[in-house]
């Protein structure tokens, strides 16, 4: 923590005594939540109730115009897809952590119109996402990344391309490269377009996992203590070989009132896995709480079958985390003051798909930007 206090007061000091020169894009935000959550598929006290923060602080300077980087810090444990810290425990302090740290270089020769991106980057602005069917929002991407169009999380017009390499863990065996290591390889391919007064997106993506298939749950880390609703008998039963295929439409009614329509359709399609491969997401989002006073409401609904993606890396808020569950989710947001928004959540999903088990989660959160 010492060390992440001492580079972060060198970057503010180098800041100001090179601003000629270097644009320091200081982010920030905090989030307080309230979060009840009801899950019928325990026996035992099954209803929770807690208070959560996450904040995140960040710095992403743009050094020339060919090279950008960022660093980021964030509450958090060593659970990926979550930077939550749940209040209590006495007043004890809370984890901060390294979250984001990236290199960008983008050559001018190519026009800046391709990034070669190094190191750990959140999945959002790695790859193209239009919800969380296959990423939790939360979850940052550890490798090397080769974007054609994509800026950060905006699509450009026309053809945008994604090809990566993620390094998963090392398995330590002693030898300088373990064939055993997990990691997966991504490629996506899409197109940003206008039709009129309408705007749309569609493309499609795969994502190949490499050794995962008959290994423990701890191939993926230290942190990971179960299979997340995938197939297993103690190792993972099958390969994960992902399709998706994504889309949005959007555009603006009468008034001026914006909305969006936008879905996601996965599919595993490794050898040997001939069911329970398959996912989906449709939503709506009317409104954008971009500005003091405007608000905006989302709703979708969620079908996931149990080995249609790898349970780890999936939401982690839908029925509990994890795959096999279907069900729906409704929110809104509401623009306060400048730079903070109030939401309210209700999530309501069966976990295992035509179980009887429902899993109820009402989350109220307050967000400040900086």
């Amino acid at each position: 923590m010492k060390k992440f206090i001492a580079l972060f007061a060198f970057l503010l000091v180098s800041g100001w005594s090179t601003a000629h020169a270097v644009d320091w894009n200081w982010k920030g935000d905090i989030r307080y939540r309230y979060e009840s959550k009801l899950d019928e598929s325990k026996d035992e006290d099954n209803s929770r109730d807690r208070h959560r923060l996450r904040v995140r602080l960040g710095v992403f300077p743009w050094i020339t115009e060919e090279l950008s980087a960022g660093i980021q810090l964030s509450s958090g444990s060593d659970d990926p897809v979550s930077r939550n810290q749940t209040l209590g425990d006495g007043f004890a302090p809370k984890d901060i952590r390294l979250n984001q740290a990236f290199i960008d270089y983008h050559p001018m020769f190519l026009d800046g119109e391709a990034n070669f991106i190094f190191g750990k980057r959140e999945v959002k602005q790695t790859l193209i996402r239009v919800n969380d069917l296959v990423w939790d929002s939360d979850l940052t991407l550890e490798g090397m990344t080769l974007h054609y169009g994509k800026d950060g999380k905006k699509q450009r017009q026309g053809l945008n391309a994604v090809a990566g390499y993620y390094f998963i863990d090392e398995i330590k065996t002693g030898a300088p490269f373990d064939e055993e290591d997990p990691y997966f390889w991504a490629a996506q391919l899409a197109y940003t377009g206008q039709a009129g007064d309408l705007g749309f997106m569609l493309g499609a993506g795969y994502y190949d996992y490499v050794n995962i298939e008959g290994m423990a749950e701890g191939v993926l880390g230290d942190w990971a203590d179960s299979f997340y609703g995938n197939s297993h008998n103690g190792v993972y039963h099958f390969d994960y070989d992902i399709l998706e295929i994504f889309g949005d439409v959007g555009g603006k009614f009468g008034g001026g009132l914006p909305w969006k329509a936008y879905g996601q359709y996965v599919m595993n399609v490794a050898d040997d896995v001939d069911e329970d491969d398959k996912g989906y997401l449709v939503g709506f989002k009317l409104g954008k709480a971009k500005k003091v006073g405007q608000w905006e409401v989302d709703a979708n609904y969620t079908h996931l079958e149990k080995d249609a993606v790898l349970g780890a890396y999936t939401d982690s808020d839908r029925f509990g985390g994890g795959t096999d569950g279907q069900g729906f989710e409704v929110g809104a947001k509401y623009h306060l003051v400048q730079n903070m928004t109030l939401g309210l959540k209700y999530l309501g999903h069966e976990k295992g798909i035509d179980s009887e088990e429902d899993v109820h989660i009402l989350q109220a959160d307050m967000v400040v930007k900086f």
